[in-house]
Formats: structure tokens, C-alpha cells, sequence
């Protein structure tokens, strides 16, 4: 009985409907397709504009990340009278300028959904925002506000410059950061005095942010950008078009090799670092970065320096310093060059696929440092690393003075020249 009825039904439908001659597609438009094409690849451009400005976008990420880059806009490059201005200078990113207020630079970002951030630090100082990828051209031109200083809005970034630094002199990893720092450069030079300074002047404020946050040798990234020529048009309607200020010298701080100690007993532990001057290039670096890490001591790199931290109970300081000079003073074998060489590689090219901002700073960092980008030019530079350019950098490391920094309790830390003898 029941089969009767449902082919009774589907005769009446059949008749009802008939035969189409149609495709899916054709009779339901808007359905998505079952058969999706090949998923293109990302494709990068980079263009620099007559102001100076370097801008490089990418075409395939899912949302826009825009960010822009002072890299001259760090505490390396603060005069003596200007200690702190980084610092409080991060903190003026998005505040009234260019005929706007805070209020509406702030609502015009968040109409859209968009996430803004900042950074800062010894090396340079980045501003810009996260959003859908159709808002990204509409708000990018806020990133270039020409601050005005307003009394504010330089008073709340004192007060918040004062506050991040307090807060990061408890950290013994900062410290020691700052010490390795000091030890390599001098305590007095730019590069080597702490980036966390609080106390600066509003004069000195205006007159660090007014020279270093220029577009001249600035740099903007952008992903998910469809069209770059389209995006290059907004950006020289947008952004300020007056003839290019004068880029900011690098900094000429040599690195010296030296020693800083932080006493502080009440600690019970004790935090130390061995640094030595590394290689010019990002990728080498990279790749010497991870040919010291033997699983004895933790390794670090950042531009000009390398080298090696851990820490341990007061009693077992000595034997820390032992470990983290064994670590350093190796030569690496074949063997682990190339298995640092696969692990620098990975870690770069991770980076690629970790989120439209991490894309955003890895192109950035590439235009920086050879004025271009492309993830197969990215592969390629680690590819181009031989052993033996790794023996040279190993062993013009060890003939760099060492620098020592400890922190914490460290009556049992040896001294930099007991340390220093170590290494011929």
C-alpha cells in the first residue's frame, strides 16, 4: 500500500515539474560550487613612491592586515636628551592629528570591525590595523595622521609609557634583555640604554616623533589587497604628499663587548646571557640561531647580536656559564647545519601562513632587509646557506668580544674577562 502511494506522488511531481534542461548552477543560482578551482597563489608587489614611502601588498590572505613602519622610529635612535620618547611616542598612534580627534579616528576604526595596534621597542616602531579586506583601502589613510600633540594626548602617553615601563622592571627577562643590551653597546649609547625609560619631555617627544616617524624610508604592508596599483592610487590621494623628509640616519653604534650585572639577591635564582656580534644577514642569523640551540642553553637573536641565555639556583650559576660557553664555543657539525638550516626555513616560511599580521611582518622585515619579498626568494635565501658560510659566521662570532649580562643572584656568576679567556 505505502509503495503505491509514494510512486503515485512521484508521478504527479514528475509530471508537474518535467524535464529540465537546465544545469544547477543555471536553475539554482547562488549555490555553491561542488567542483571548486585550483586555489591560486599568493602574488606580492612592491613599489617605492617618490616620498620615500615602500609600499608591498599580497593578494590572497582572507582578511587585510595594513601596518606602517617607521624603522628609524626606536629607542636606538632617541638623543641623549630624548631617553624615553619611543616609548611614549607608541602611545600618540592613533591621537588627534590631520584635523581629526582621538574620538573619531577611534570610531571611523571600529565602524568597520577593524583591530588596531602598535609597537615599539629599540629598533624601529610600527602602527596599523586588522579588518575585513573591502575596509582595509577606506581606513589605511588614518595610519599617516600628522600628529598634532595635543595636551592630552601627550600627558596620557607619559602616563602610560611610565606605567608599561614599571611594570616591565619586574620582569628579570626584560632586564636581562636590557643588561645584554648594555654590555654589548655601552650603557650610555642609544642602542644600549633601556628601551623602557619613562620621564620624558614633552619637547623631546615632539621633537623624536617629528623626526623619526616620517614616511621617507617608512614602510607599508599590506595583505589581502586585490588590486595594488588601485591601492598605490589611495595611497599617494591619501597619505601626506609633501616632498619627503629627510630619512633619519641609521644609528652607528658599535657593538664593544662588555659585562652588566644586576645584583638582587632576594631573588634566589639567578638569570644570565652570553652575547657575541652576529652576521649581517636575517637568514644567516636565523640559521646560527638555531645551530646553538643544543638543548644547554636557550638561544636568541636579534639584528647585530646572538647568542645564548639560561639561569638556575645561585649555587649552580657557575655551572650555567659553563654550559652556555660549551654551547656557543662548538663549531657546528655538518649535521646540524643542516638540520638548523630545515628548522630557519620552516620557521620563516610558518610565519607566511600564521595569520594575515604575521604575514604583514615577515614582508615588512623582507623589504627591510633587500628591498623585496617573495616567499620563493624567502626559501631560496636559506637554500643558498652553505656549512662552510656558517663555519665563517661561527667563527667571526667568537672573535667578536663576548658580553655578559646576569641578573638576579649572582655572587657565583663568573666575571666577563674569567669568561672572555675562554675564547681565545
Amino acid at each position: 500500500m505505502l509503495s503505491r502511494q509514494v510512486a503515485t506522488a512521484g508521478a504527479r511531481v514528475g509530471a508537474a515539474r518535467g524535464f529540465s534542461v537546465l544545469t544547477a548552477a543555471e536553475e539554482f543560482p547562488g549555490l555553491p560550487s561542488t567542483s571548486p578551482g585550483q586555489k591560486k597563489g599568493s602574488v606580492t608587489s612592491v613599489t617605492t613612491l617618490p616620498s620615500g614611502l615602500t609600499v608591498v601588498t599580497e593578494n590572497a590572505s582572507l582578511t587585510s592586515t595594513v601596518s606602517l613602519t617607521f624603522p628609524n622610529a626606536g629607542s636606538s635612535s632617541e638623543e641623549s636628551s630624548e631617553a624615553g620618547a619611543a616609548i611614549a611616542s607608541r602611545y600618540l598612534s592613533f591621537k588627534s592629528g590631520s584635523g581629526l580627534s582621538s574620538a573619531l579616528i577611534v570610531r571611523n576604526i571600529e565602524d568597520v570591525g577593524a583591530t588596531p595596534f602598535s609597537s615599539a621597542g629599540r629598533r624601529g616602531a610600527t602602527v596599523g590595523f586588522t579588518a575585513a579586506r573591502e575596509n582595509a583601502a577606506f581606513i589605511a589613510p588614518l595610519l599617516a595622521t600628522q600628529c598634532s600633540f595635543e595636551k592630552w594626548d601627550v600627558k596620557e602617553a607619559q602616563q602610560l609609557a611610565a606605567a608599561e615601563a614599571a611594570e616591565a622592571t619586574s620582569n628579570a627577562q626584560v632586564s636581562l634583555s636590557d643588561q645584554i643590551y648594555a654590555a654589548a653597546y655601552g650603557a650610555q649609547s642609544a642602542t644600549g640604554r633601556s628601551y623602557y625609560t619613562a620621564g620624558a619631555s614633552r619637547a623631546a617627544i615632539v621633537s623624536f616623533y617629528e623626526r623619526n616617524y616620517i614616511l621617507n624610508g617608512a614602510v607599508l604592508a599590506a595583505t589581502g589587497i586585490a588590486d595594488h596599483e588601485a591601492f598605490l592610487r589611495m595611497v599617494e590621494e591619501e597619505f601626506p604628499s609633501s616632498a619627503p623628509g629627510a630619512a633619519s640616519p641609521e644609528r652607528g653604534d658599535i657593538y664593544m663587548g662588555g659585562e652588566a650585572r644586576v645584583s638582587a639577591p632576594s631573588t634566589g635564582f639567578a638569570h644570565v646571557a652570553l652575547a657575541f656580534e652576529g652576521p649581517k644577514s636575517a637568514p644567516l642569523m636565523n640559521v646560527m640561531k638555531h645551530c646553538l640551540n643544543n638543548g644547554s642553553a636557550m638561544p636568541f637573536a636579534a639584528p647585530g647580536i646572538i647568542g645564548v641565555y639560561g639561569g638556575s639556583e645561585p649555587s649552580g650559576a657557575s655551572s650555567t656559564v659553563d654550559a652556555l660557553s660549551n654551547a656557543v664555543g662548538s663549531a657546528p657539525s655538518a649535521d646540524i647545519v643542516a638540520q638548523a638550516k630545515a628548522a630557519a626555513k620552516s620557521e620563516a616560511l610558518t610565519a607566511l601562513d600564521s595569520g594575515s599580521k604575521s604575514l604583514a611582518d615577515a614582508m615588512t622585515a623582507s623589504v627591510l632587509d633587500s628591498n623585496g619579498f617573495s616567499a620563493k626568494a624567502l626559501a631560496d635565501s636559506y637554500d643558498a646557506i652553505t656549512a662552510d658560510d656558517v663555519a665563517k659566521a661561527h667563527a667571526a662570532m667568537l672573535k667578536s668580544k663576548v658580553s655578559l649580562a646576569a641578573v638576579g643572584d649572582i655572587s657565583d656568576v663568573p666575571y666577563q674577562a674569567t669568561i672572555a679567556s675562554r675564547f681565545g
